[in-house]
């Protein structure tokens, strides 16, 4: 055992007690110090070391801290690391940690102890930061030191710094090259531990895993490209990954099965039309190179065809010797015919022309659908005459369905329920009954898909698609064309005792080069029953020959109406079907819809921008529109405003105006309560009862009714002029309803308003009011100088008393009651002046909910104007973000036909 290693583990004493036999250590080492100290020139610390080390051992702590204390030769570093052991020890850790770190030494060995010594330390006291720098620090000292890593692993992970930990494996890995670390790494990249990383700092690691073991690199490789998937580095990744494999250079002899997955679903994503074609160009030809290096089995081929297809469109992009690598790759390799990939290049479109809005019409979205049942054989059935089509059809189903006169296409299956779904461009309407289907299938823009029992269909899993007669070529193109590649073979219904003949064999090669895979069957129907057998013979041998000469693989069956044919009919079409493929007639259709779908959205996109427009334009005339509603609803406001307030104050002024008059006649008629018997002392409180009482009936029996009446009849005007905005704007928005196809617009107004008027005005008009008193006689200063006057008089001439009450009855007709008339007038019409104050607010608020939703849709408007803008912005300023995914998905139609004609010559695509 080395020195280091004796004094890491405190047995350097056993040096000096060695063959001392079975005597304790303490007392053998106690008999050197003795004899060391008898030298003339003496050195006890390395005795004193070793006592040292006896102690601790013997947890006597303290004097194991005395006797290291007085160590001052080359061991002192190793003492000063002892004493903070010993402190540790007794739990003396702020001690401990202070004689660590006043260590200095230049033995890795001492310091690397020293840090991991502080690692417990510090672990101990929950000083977590500082326990990681010390175990790092004492990996980066010596890796190589027993169980540092480990350790470091250990701690990282139950702290759950992974980034440390990462940065461990990493380093370790690419120290040891062990395969263990490279393990490890792979477990924290498959958790989602190194997702934040750029994707460079692994690139030494890979290099060096590559070099070590080539199964554990596509491995770790197939992880981190799962990680970095749907994340912001990802493209980083792709471009390190593409960088990599160019520098190592891969042997195609490996199997890279793995790594060959990643690689086609990177490039099926790039190529989805998410991206745009500069974003993607740049990974693309470093991307293809590398896949067809470490591409298996079919996905070499995939590769090639890739290849050939960019190259194609950008013939700049790709090397030489790389496209001259995928012709060669395409040539050997074997026709595969995978429905699969056609059909994911589809939904690609399908999905992406959805996500832009780009509809395709529901007539268009209903054939694709139909295109994906690949359960049902789809039969179309066609001619020149309509009643023999119609004839034969209505064989097929079991019943009279169909008839000349119909101009629909008509697609039929079979199903337990019955209901008929009516679709055009627009919209799709689904029926239950079938009652009216004669009359909606003569309407040539409908395509209609007709579901009854059927047995003859069901039996045979046969979908019958019944098109237009092509007697007018230019209408039925339109009408037939679509379906004539949704079909898995095309009935040709011809008249067989006709001299025209020539001319439906003649539409039948015109659909044939129109639709060259599509396989063409004939019916020869002879609706008149010859009587020379013989030359009817001759004449069907005739017409057979014509049509084996164009159609050498027809089937050609014969027969007139008069014969008992469904029979004979199941087993023609059984015989049409017999090893027929259904997977290979999708494959052709889905191809053909998919080239359909590309050329068909950018006019779908110019269409959209020409709707936008057409929408902003509609969205500003209807704000032009609204805003001149305001404005008129405004103007009715007011007007009705101005109607309702003035006849209100009118009848307020008017009452007024009565009281004002009335009430001086009253007071002076009460002059008239003055008798020659009538004591003059307290004249005035019986005149002020008397007065008030007079007042209050008035008011109360002829004022009240009479302003009752009245209200009544202005309440049932303003009801009028209420009534009438309301169906002013009833008319409105029945009007702007109709423009919005939709129940937008509801501007009910508030009659609650007279509700509340009637509530408050029969209050203020009910009989029996109470006015307060009013102090009219006792308030008036000339009543007050002539009752003194009067008093005076009565002393002097107290005899003639009924001369006094004559002059006071005279005063009191001929007083002034104007202002007591107004007063008591103002007291009893507050509450109505009060009331025609609050009407402007009350009509206000009968008008609020018109205002509020004309308002709120011209603000729904003036948004939907802002969107429409800023999507046309967006739509003029990167037109690339429709071409571009539409150029994409060309390349993958392209690379399906390199993949599925390897073994033909593939036609050039531009």
């Amino acid at each position: 055992m080395t020195l280091e290693k004796q004094l890491i583990n405190k047995c350097y004493y056993k040096t000096l007690t060695e063959g001392s036999g079975n005597e304790h250590p303490i007392k053998v080492l106690g008999e050197l110090s003795i004899l060391e100290q008898q030298k003339e020139v003496n050195d006890l610390s390395y005795i004193r070391f070793a006592q040292g080390e006896v102690y601790f051992e013997n947890k006597d702590y303290e004097t194991a801290i005395f006797k290291w204390g007085n160590i001052h030769n080359e061991l002192m570093p190793w003492a000063q690391k002892n004493i903070a052991d010993a402190n540790f020890e007794l739990e003396f850790l702020e001690i401990a940690e202070e004689y660590y770190k006043l260590v200095e030494t230049d033995s890795d060995d001492l310091k690397v102890e020293v840090l991991l010594q502080l690692f417990s330390l510090y672990i101990q006291r929950d000083k977590l930061e500082l326990a990681a720098d010390s175990i790092k620090n004492a990996v980066d000292l010596n890796p190589d030191y027993p169980n540092v890593t480990d350790m470091a692993r250990t701690f990282f992970e139950e702290q759950q710094d992974f980034a440390s930990g990462v940065e461990l494996a990493v380093a370790e890995a690419t120290r040891t090259e062990s395969l263990f670390w490279f393990e490890v790494l792979e477990e924290y990249v498959k958790d989602g531990h190194t997702t934040a990383i750029a994707p460079a700092y692994f690139r030494e690691l890979l290099m060096t895993l590559y070099l070590v073991n080539q199964v554990r690199f596509e491995s770790l490789v197939a992880a981190l490209w799962e990680s970095y998937k749907q994340n912001d580095l990802y493209f980083q990744w792709l471009k390190e990954i593409n960088y990599l494999l160019l520098d190592i250079n891969p042997r195609r002899s490996l199997n890279w099965q793995e790594l060959s997955k990643q690689y086609k679903e990177a490039y099926l994503e790039l190529m989805n039309g998410t991206y745009l074609i500069k974003d993607v160009s740049e990974y693309i030809p470093f991307h293809l190179t590398n896949w067809m290096k470490i591409a298996t089995g079919s996905d070499s081929l995939a590769a090639a065809s890739a290849v050939l297809a960019w190259n194609e469109l950008f013939p700049l992009l790709m090397e030489d010797s790389v496209v001259s690598e995928a012709e060669g790759l395409v040539s050997q390799s074997y026709n595969s015919k995978r429905m699969g990939d056609i059909f994911l290049i589809f939904e690609s479109i399908r999905k992406w022309a959805n996500g832009k809005g780009l509809s395709i019409g529901e007539r268009a979205e209903s054939i694709i659908d139909e295109l994906l049942d690949s359960n049902n054989f789809h039969l179309l059935v066609t001619g020149n005459e309509a009643s023999r089509k119609a004839s034969i059809v209505n064989g097929l189903l079991g019943k009279e369905m169909t008839a000349a006169s119909i101009t629909s296409t008509v697609l039929f299956k079979h199903d337990d329920q019955e209901e008929i779904h009516v679709i055009t461009d627009q919209e799709e309407k689904r029926k239950l009954e079938l009652d009216d289907f004669m009359q909606i299938a003569e309407n040539e823009q409908t395509h209609i898909c007709c579901k009854m029992p059927i047995p003859l269909l069901d039996k045979n899993k046969i979908a019958l698609i019944d098109v237009p007669v092509l007697a007018d070529q230019r209408k039925s193109k339109t009408a037939v064309i679509p379906y004539l590649y949704l079909a898995d073979s095309l009935l040709f219904v011809l008249n067989s005792d006709s001299i025209l003949t020539y001319k439906e064999i003649e539409t039948a090669v015109k659909i044939r080069e129109r639709v060259p895979e599509l396989p063409i069957h004939f019916l020869l129907h002879n609706m008149e029953q010859s009587t020379n057998k013989l030359e009817s013979s001759e004449w069907m041998e005739k017409t057979t020959s014509w049509i084996h000469t164009y159609f050498p693989n027809a089937k050609i069956l014969s027969f007139s109406q008069f014969e008992e044919h469904t029979s004979q009919l199941e087993a023609f079409i059984q015989s049409i079907m017999n090893g027929y493929s259904l997977d290979e007639g999708s494959e052709r259709k889905i191809l053909y819809y998919s080239k359909q779908l590309i050329k068909l959205l950018p006019k779908k996109r110019l269409e959209l921008e020409n709707s936008i427009i057409n929408t902003i334009k509609w969205n500003e005339e209807m704000i032009t529109k609204l805003d001149g509603a305001v404005n008129q609803l405004r103007d009715t406001e007011e007007e009705k405003t101005q109607i309702i307030k003035r006849d209100y104050t009118k009848i307020v002024n008017k009452a007024r105006q009565d009281l004002m008059t009335s009430i001086p006649d009253l007071l002076k008629d009460c002059a008239e309560l003055i008798k020659e018997d009538t004591n003059l002392e307290n004249i005035h409180v019986t005149l002020n009862e008397a007065m008030n009482k007079r007042i209050n009936k008035h008011i109360d029996e002829t004022v009240l009714p009479k302003l009752h009446e009245e209200i009544q009849i202005w309440i049932a005007s303003s009801e009028g002029e209420f009534s009438d905005c309301w169906a002013l704007l009833n008319e409105t928005s029945v009007s702007f309803n109709q423009l919005y196809d939709e129940e937008k617009l509801s501007l009910a107004c508030d009659f609650k308003v007279l509700d509340d008027w009637r509530r408050d005005l029969d209050r203020m008009t009910m009989r029996n009011v109470q006015l307060e008193k009013f102090d009219i006689i006792k308030g008036s200063a000339s009543s007050q100088l002539f009752m003194k006057s009067a008093g005076k008089l009565l002393g002097a001439i107290s005899q003639n008393k009924g001369t006094l009450q004559n002059k006071f009855k005279q005063s009191i007709k001929n007083k002034d009651y104007t202002k007591d008339a107004q007063s008591i007038t103002n007291t009893f019409m507050q509450q109505f002046e009060f009331f025609g104050k609050t009407l402007e607010r009350d009509i206000t608020i009968f008008f609020t909910n018109p205002f509020d939703e004309l308002n709120r849709a011209i603000e729904e408007n003036q948004q939907e104007i802002r969107a429409n803008e800023e999507s046309l912005h967006d739509m003029r300023k990167n037109p690339e973000v429709y071409t571009d995914p539409l150029t994409l998905f060309e390349l993958n139609i392209r690379q399906y036909e390199w993949m599925n004609h390897s073994d033909e010559k593939v036609v050039e695509y531009r």
